[in-house]
């Protein structure tokens, strides 16, 4: 008991050494184990407040059976899955892309390559509200067609490595194709959890988002399939997270490579969101009539741009890109490829009016493959 008696002598030395105000005059039966472990762990808490010395003498017998509390990490307070917190980095194989005629940000300036930076123009100005008017949500841009095999996912992994390569904006790719995504098998990627695992609240974005070395660009899987996708992509879980990526980072824009808009509905969905979409049309091949109904589904969007891909244009050299706007209805897409080029290179389309819907943009890309 006196050894007890004398250790608890020698932690009251410590208290008092620390700042701590305590009674003069404390009775020796006072120091009962309890009594210990209480000067024990005011010792402890004035080691932080007061900056008590590191190193004190360790006790033995009884007495340390009451130790010291660990003092508070630096991330104890963080949230549990914090280690999640991190977006994964995948690593793309830049010469299989450049081989498969992927517009690279580093690679050297080429023909395609000059062909999008024309495209991007106008879609980031409007993303940025420097066009005529502002845009809501005018930096999440979709990419679609009438009908599959047009191009649409080709173009808009272009368009997003074209984007990359500016110097004031960062590109996230969305693959919203949930019905066939394919823009990870494209880019030689696996398959991942995104979209729809974010829809169903079994995810969160860190979870999902793929950091590139590509150093301005994040991708977004679709994510696994689901039964109801089109019900998720029109949730309000949906809207709110558009909203949320919409305003999130001024400098991000963010693409979406959407389901054709005559096969499924979630595209016609996804659509009533957008700020900008760009309507891919395989020229030559896609018929007037598929142009026209398609547009018909997206009325709401307030910009729509019509890219003609695989045309061949002689008459403009090697650019190979028209670009104008006009009002009404009517498209010369099932005429010879060539005179489509010429079309789209005066800026009208080839009804008997010579005029293009309002707010809508033709452009056009040479020897792009359709995907």
């Amino acid at each position: 008991m006196s050894s007890l008696i004398e250790q608890a002598a020698l932690r009251l030395a410590q208290i008092r050494q620390a700042g701590i105000d305590i009674p003069d005059v404390v009775e020796p039966a006072a120091f009962e184990p309890a009594r210990v472990a209480q000067a024990n762990a005011l010792l402890a808490d004035s080691a932080v407040r007061a900056a008590a010395p590191a190193a004190l003498p360790t006790a033995t017998g009884n007495f340390a059976s009451a130790p010291l509390p660990a003092l508070p990490r630096h991330d104890d307070h963080r949230p549990a899955a914090l280690g999640s917190a991190v977006s994964k980095v995948v690593e793309l194989d830049l010469d299989l892309l450049a081989a498969a005629r992927f517009v690279l940000p580093n690679a050297p300036r080429s023909h395609l390559a000059d062909q999008y930076r024309v495209i991007k123009r106008p879609l980031i100005a409007n993303a940025t509200a420097k066009g005529a008017a502002a845009i809501e949500h005018g930096n999440l841009i979709m990419l679609t067609s009438a009908l599959p095999g047009e191009g649409k996912s080709f173009t808009a992994i272009n368009l997003a490595m074209s984007i990359a390569a500016e110097l004031d904006h960062t590109v996230m790719l969305v693959d919203a194709d949930v019905a066939r995504p394919s823009v990870l098998r494209k880019l030689g990627l696996d398959e991942a959890p995104g979209l729809l695992d974010l829809l169903e609240g079994k995810a969160e974005m860190a979870d999902v988002l793929l950091r590139t070395n590509i150093d301005k660009l994040t991708i977004l899987p679709s994510g696994r399939p689901h039964p109801k996708a089109t019900e998720l992509l029109a949730s309000d879980a949906m809207r709110n997270l558009l909203d949320a990526m919409a305003m999130r980072y001024a400098d991000r824009i963010i693409i979406f490579d959407s389901p054709p808009l005559l096969l499924t509905t979630e595209s016609r969905v996804l659509a009533t969101h957008m700020g900008q979409i760009v309507v891919v049309v395989h020229a030559g091949k896609t018929l007037q009539a598929d142009v026209q109904h398609a547009l018909s589904t997206i009325e709401s969007c307030p910009v729509r741009m019509m890219l003609l891909n695989k045309s061949r244009s002689d008459r403009i050299g090697a650019y190979g890109y028209g670009y104008g706007y006009g009002y009404g209805y009517g498209y010369g897409y099932g005429a010879a490829a060539g005179e489509v080029a010429e079309q789209a290179a005066a800026g009208v389309a080839g009804d008997s009016d010579g005029h293009a819907p309002a707010g809508t943009t033709h452009g056009q890309v040479n020897a792009a493959p359709a995907r």
